[in-house]
């Protein structure tokens, strides 16, 4: 068994409303130094290795997890 960690997040080119409102109130607190903030998704599984688990994971990740429209992921093993 091996323990995937899954990183979602809103492609570069789009708007991150969540993101925006959350650098508004990190300005509001007095953290003036932030100059952007991205939302996203982080997900863990533990899932069987096998030869099909690296495509797998990609499948999960492209039918289910992430809307490969809007957003981009990333995933890392550790064994």
């Amino acid at each position: 068994m091996a323990q995937v960690k899954v990183y979602i997040t809103l492609k570069p080119s789009l708007l991150d409303a969540q993101g925006k409102v959350v650098q508004g109130a990190l300005h509001q607190l007095g953290y003036e130094g932030v100059e952007q903030v991205r939302i996203g998704k982080y997900i863990e599984m533990t899932v069987a290795d096998g030869p099909q688990r690296d495509a797998h994971i990609m499948e999960m990740c492209e039918k289910l997890l992430a809307n490969l429209v809007i957003e981009d992921y990333r995933y890392e093993v550790i064994e």
